[in-house]
């Protein structure tokens, strides 16, 4: 089978053997999968013979011994494991149904939202409160889709145009360029007492943008680091706030954990109520019940082999794409 990897630099396509089917897993082939476009950039650039994707919507061929909420030939949506790939082996918690009305585009970005649904419990909000989005790229702006479907007040902050549009148009008014347009609507939203939570989905190392998240709270309230982003802080600032900062860990509790992904065992739901399958399927959940548009965030659908073009093309011009979908007939 073929999947993609970065190499030298540059995505590249690699032959491997397909996957056999083990306990606890689920074999799928994979229809679509989509880009994560700025953490793939980035695993292209620093990270050599990386596997590429982390999102995906396919078909159940084979299940292991120990799965039995799936069976060969259902619709599921996958998240975790590298996901531009013809065939896939997916952990049974990590391999959850495609409601009845969702498309298997809109499924394919379900590891992705499972990343934002994390963020905002991590941010731990409450009914009307505000949170500002710094940065609207596909996480953002997903993020931003959530967070006001569930009636929080939501202001974000992105520099190029076009997306502060896409966020216009999913309901989200105060859309900002710029910090200063950020203090003016804050403030008006809030009177003048700051954000209930920052999350910080913009991804850049060299730069720390806690501190001014810091500025735009309210007393005591959340930084939520979402995006790969420096995490410099100014002691004092975080003192005279008696502030928080949170890192969010991708799709939720399990992620990255042996016994969860690999050995199948679940957390009882009294214990861990939101673990990452959990998070997908609340996600699926969402887009079945059509609590916000994610179809309007697709401005791409590339071909397979399309796909290592595409990361060159995206860099040249982000500006004019959001979610990228990857057919794999």
């Amino acid at each position: 089978m073929r999947a993609i990897k970065s190499r030298n630099g540059i995505a590249v396509f690699v032959d491997l053997p397909e996957p056999q089917i083990k306990p606890q897993y689920v074999k799928v082939k994979i229809t679509y999968s989509s880009v994560s476009v700025g953490t793939e950039l980035m695993m292209i650039r620093t990270n050599p013979e990386a596997p590429l994707g982390y999102s995906a919507a396919g078909i159940v061929t084979e299940v292991g011994e120990g799965v039995t909420h799936v069976k060969p030939g259902q619709r599921v949506a996958c998240y975790g494991t590298p996901a531009h790939r013809e065939v896939m082996l997916s952990p049974k918690h990590l391999t959850i149904p495609i409601p009845d009305g969702v498309s298997g585009e809109e499924a394919a970005f379900s590891g992705i939202g499972a990343i934002a649904i994390h963020a905002l419990r991590q941010a731990d909000l409450r009914f009307g409160e505000t949170v500002v989005v710094v940065g609207a790229g596909i996480l953002g702006q997903i993020i931003a889709r959530i967070a006001n479907a569930s009636n929080y007040r939501v202001i974000g902050l992105e520099p190029m145009e076009e997306r502060r549009s896409m966020l216009n148009q999913a309901g989200v008014t105060d859309a900002c360029r710029d910090e200063d347009e950020l203090k003016t609507s804050l403030n008006a939203l809030t009177d003048g007492k700051g954000a209930d939570a920052v999350l910080v989905c913009a991804s850049n190392r060299k730069d720390s943008l806690i501190d001014s998240a810091i500025r735009w709270l309210r007393d005591r309230g959340k930084v939520v680091i979402v995006g790969d982003t420096g995490c410099e802080i100014d002691r004092d600032l975080l003192f005279m706030k008696e502030a928080s900062v949170h890192i969010s860990r991708a799709g939720g509790p399990g992620r990255y954990e042996t016994d969860y992904e690999q050995l199948g065992f679940d957390y009882p739901i009294g214990y861990v109520r939101w673990t990452e399958g959990r998070n997908v399927q609340d996600f699926l959940r969402m887009l079945q019940e059509q609590r916000f548009d994610l179809q309007s965030l697709i401005t791409d659908q590339v071909a397979f082999d399309e796909l290592p073009d595409m990361y060159v093309r995206y860099e040249q011009s982000p500006q004019n794409r959001m979610g990228v979908v990857v057919r794999i007939d």
